[in-house]
This record gives C-alpha cells, sequence and structure tokens, in this order.
C-alpha cells in the first residue's frame, strides 16, 4: 500500500509518500480501505518529534482519524461486515490507504455525510465530548468558553455546548474567524489580537476548555466561577504555569486535562459507544455537522501541514486518500 512516511524529524518536507506493508486486521480488529483522513494538530507534533507514536501504532505514519470501508473484519468481531461505511479514532497510521482499527473505536458514517466530512469527526468529537462533557462536566444554562475557537476542536465544541443548551463563548485570532464561530452558535468570539479575553469574560465562566497553555492559565483562572472547571488539552505556547493555590481553594476550582492517544482500547470502545448514542443522532438530525476547510491529496501531506502551521483554516483539513465516485 502507498503511505506518508516521516523519513526524520523536521518540517513539512519531510513528509514523503513510499510503499509500505498492508496490515492485516488482528483479534478484534477491522481493517480499514481509507478514503480520506484528518490532518490534526498531534500529527505535526509527531513529525516534529515532539510526540512519538504510542507502543503498538507505527512509528512513521501520522494519522489519527479516518473515514472509509471495511474491507476485512479480524476474528471476534461482532457488529461489522464487509462494505460497511466507517469511520475510526486510530492510534496512528492514518495517512495510508489501509489501516487496522480496534472495533470499538468505529463508528458507522452518518448518511448525509461523504468520506471527506466523516474523516474530519473522530479525532474533534472523541476530544470535546470526553473533556468538555465528562471531564469538564458542563450542564445545560451554564456558560462555557473554547480557545481557539475557529479549530477544528473549537468548532465542534462550539456546536455540541450550544445544542446542549450551554452559552457559548470562544476566543480566536481574526475578525472573520470570529464572525465564523459566532454564525455556528457562540453568543461572543473575542479577537484576542485586539482584545484581553480575561476583561471580556470579567462576569465569570463555568467550563474552560484551553489548548494555548503558558499565559492563559493565570486569566483563566481568574475568570472561572466558583466551582469553575479549567480543562486542557494541549499547552502550545508552555506546559509549566505558576499555581495560585489559594485562589484555586478559594474557588474550589477544578484543573484537569487529558491526551487520547495512548489510552487503552477498552476506554476508547465506551467512549465511541457513548458518542454514538448522544451525537451520532444529531447529525442525522441536521443540528451538527464537520466543517471542511480545505482537501490535498494523500501525496500532498506536506502541504495540509504547512496549511495546518499557518493556522490560516477555519475547520478541517483532510487528506483525500482516494476520491469518491
Amino acid at each position: 500500500m502507498k503511505a506518508i512516511n516521516i523519513i526524520q524529524p523536521g518540517g513539512p518536507e519531510v513528509l514523503k509518500m513510499r510503499n509500505c506493508e498492508k496490515p492485516h486486521p488482528g483479534q478484534g480488529e477491522v481493517l480499514i480501505h481509507v478514503k480520506a483522513a484528518g490532518v490534526n494538530r498531534p500529527d505535526v507534533m509527531q513529525r516534529q518529534g515532539k510526540y512519538p507514536a504510542p507502543k503498538g501504532a507505527p512509528p512513521d505514519i501520522p494519522g489519527l482519524e479516518v473515514a472509509g470501508i471495511v474491507e476485512r473484519v479480524g476474528e471476534g468481531v461482532l457488529g461489522w461486515r464487509e462494505g460497511d461505511r466507517a469511520c475510526a479514532l486510530v492510534a496512528g497510521g492514518g495517512y495510508a490507504e489501509y489501516v487496522d482499527v480496534p472495533a470499538g473505536q468505529c463508528l458507522p458514517i452518518p448518511e448525509p455525510l461523504s468520506f471527506v466530512e466523516a474523516a474530519g469527526l473522530p479525532e474533534t468529537v472523541f476530544t470535546v465530548w470526553h473533556n468538555v462533557f465528562q471531564r469538564g462536566r458542563l450542564q445545560s444554562g451554564e456558560s462555557f468558553l473554547v480557545h481557539g475557537g475557529s479549530s477544528g476542536i473549537g468548532i465542534t465544541a462550539i456546536q455540541l455546548a450550544n445544542i446542549m443548551g450551554a452559552r457559548v463563548f470562544a476566543t480566536a485570532g481574526t475578525s472573520e474567524k470570529c464572525r465564523f464561530c459566532e454564525s455556528l452558535g457562540a453568543q461572543q468570539c473575542i479577537n484576542y489580537r485586539q482584545q484581553d479575553f480575561a476583561t471580556e469574560m470579567a462576569n465569570g465562566i463555568d467550563v474552560i476548555l484551553d489548548m494555548v497553555g503558558g499565559p492563559y492559565f493565570a486569566k483563566n483562572l481568574g475568570i472561572l466561577n466558583a466551582d469553575g472547571r479549567l480543562v486542557y488539552i494541549n499547552a502550545m505556547l508552555g506546559r509549566e504555569v505558576e499555581l495560585d493555590i489559594m485562589k484555586m481553594m478559594l474557588k474550589r476550582l477544578t484543573i484537569t486535562g487529558s491526551t487520547l492517544r495512548a489510552r487503552e482500547v477498552a476506554f476508547k470502545a465506551s467512549l465511541a459507544k457513548e458518542i454514538r448514542e448522544k451525537v451520532w443522532p444529531l447529525m442525522s438530525e441536521g443540528k451538527f455537522k464537520p466543517v471542511i476547510y480545505q482537501t490535498f491529496p494523500l501525496e500532498d501531506a506536506a502541504k495540509a501541514h504547512a496549511l495546518m502551521e499557518s493556522s490560516e483554516h477555519i475547520g478541517k483539513i483532510i487528506l483525500e486518500v482516494a476520491r469518491e465516485m
């Protein structure tokens, strides 16, 4: 099969198409013939040598989410058949024509969606559902702030939090991005290049989803309401911060966070089951959809990574492995 390989740590140019051995599904796995694969920040970090693949995942083929057709079903798999349309969260190996995936991490592609659209779902929906609604315990009527509102994660978080009845706020880096976030359901999006989000959000927030870290940490604590929850999924501007423990105690704050990639298969399967029950129907009803910014052929993965690093995009960047007929 053809796959994109990281030939050495470095810039986008280190991503090269190569011929690799086609994987075979093991016990409890399915083999997916990939039609499209999502591009995510962790892929960029892996390419840079900052985020190695977990044990069992291909060490040099990035890609955390795919959509395609089930080609083979491994021993012991129930509920999937050859020919089924599926999207999946994978620990790596998504930038390829084929990938083997634990069956529990697969979800059926909702009928209105194309393979390209479906490839933009798993990483963002799994991340948002776990961190905002499970760890962050966001409830209807509460206020919610997501930093990076125009990212794939941000767009998913805005839509789902709004659907669930929260009052949604966001930050983004341009006026265009802010307008887009507001069109998705954010009551206010703050252009962090022109305004201080801590000043704008002085009335208080119940749950914050942050992927920035660094200088945002103290400001986040300052605007959280009593019993507020701060949830981290990345720390792009720095992972080491100073914590005012007394402020945390007086406001009874919860500071938490998570990564999904190295979590056990059983956890991801349980998360997928809940997402299928609570989020998937929203797409069939037209209440929630992925936002695709641009697609690239698989061989142009380097261009896709360059776009990701530019932060010019609004929504998901997708690699088309095989064009739909």
